[in-house]
């Protein structure tokens, strides 16, 4: 009879947690920053690691989904920046009130919404989070006011400032500098690049936005100076997008191959972080291959949701324009078309 060897870890045998270094800040109008270590436990470490997954596998499943055309319209892939997301939740609380641009499937789903609801709001359907009506860029939840499709609105943005200076308002303002605008490469854009200093007279700080623990602790530091009264501040993430601007863009028109090869393969924010757990023996690679599978499996299911739930139905079209109001007409495509709408 043959026999078969079986190696098995504990719990026990992992460390409860270890002390990394991170990247120091730069920093504009700042005595001092954030720390450059930061500690992490093993549950923290599974946690943001399982996170981390489950938003590139869905960002890679709505790919997929976008070419087999079952998604349609605009969609806006977040994976390569997952470190920003995941970072940024794991450093505030619950309620505290986040908005996003429109690249938010990352933010939507580290703000509380499963997955499930996310790719049905992709597919249109009636059990996405948005009930089918708002899509790739309109996503939302409780303290969540997602997926804003302002492009290029920098007289806007500068008014906030001047206003959230004036008013001492608890605000972080973040600009996740992916390295381009839609296509074109931030040095062409851009004669300062320098987008933490941007608020000229408000305090920032550029952060090393592909390393999850530098972006919590970043974070931990900007919310502790908003919520002491200082006023507001403003925090660039230096990250990269491994997708096109959209679906409907290659990505590689206006960059090489072996530049997003370069980054994945030096900068990964999850294989940053993997080695890091491995390598301070928080987890083994064994178990954070479970966590994947597990993640896989996850995915799958809530893809075959999002392709068979049902589609709303046309006398819903003008529901939920307005929260706890009577209901009311809308006009259609011409005058003799109304759609009742419902709060």
């Amino acid at each position: 009879a043959s026999r078969v060897m079986v190696a098995s870890r504990n719990y026990g045998d992992f460390a409860s947690e270890a002390k990394f270094e991170i990247k120091q800040c730069d920093l504009h109008h700042l005595e001092a920053g954030p720390p450059t270590t930061a500690v992490m436990t093993r549950e923290e470490g599974l946690q943001y690691y399982k996170t981390m997954q489950t938003i590139r596998r869905m960002e890679l499943k709505s790919d997929q989904l976008y070419k087999q055309k079952i998604i349609r319209g605009f969609c806006h892939l977040y994976d390569g920046q997952e470190a920003c997301c995941v970072g940024i939740e794991a450093a505030i609380k619950p309620t505290d009130h986040v908005i996003t641009a429109y690249r938010a499937h990352g933010f939507t789903y580290t703000r509380g919404v499963p997955v499930r609801e996310i790719l049905a709001e992709l597919t249109g359907r009636k059990g996405g989070c948005a009930k089918g009506k708002g899509g790739s860029m309109h996503m939302y939840t409780k303290n969540f006011y997602g997926g804003n499709g302002i492009v290029g609105a920098q007289g806007q943005i500068f008014e906030t400032y001047n206003m959230a200076a004036l008013w001492k308002l608890p605000c972080i303002f973040v600009c996740e500098n992916n390295r381009y605008g839609m296509g074109t490469s931030v040095e062409r854009a851009a004669a300062s690049t320098d987008y933490y200093k941007r608020g000229y007279f408000i305090p920032g700080l550029r952060v090393d936005g592909m390393d999850v623990l530098c972006v919590r602790e970043a974070v931990k530091f900007a919310a502790e100076y908003c919520r002491s009264g200082k006023g507001p501040l403003v925090m660039e993430l230096q990250t990269y997008r491994y997708h096109g601007h959209s679906m409907s863009d290659p990505g590689i028109s206006y960059r090489t191959r072996e530049e997003i090869q370069e980054v994945r393969s030096k900068s990964d924010p999850i294989t940053l972080l993997k080695d890091r757990m491995v390598n301070n023996n928080l987890a083994s690679v064994e178990e954070l291959k479970e966590i994947d599978v597990a993640v896989r499996k996850e995915i799958e299911e809530a893809a075959q949701f999002a392709t068979t739930d049902p589609e709303p139905p046309l006398e819903e079209l003008g529901h939920h324009i307005y929260f706890n109001e009577p209901p009311f007409e809308v006009r259609g495509p011409n005058q003799w078309i109304k759609y009742k709408s419902v709060s």
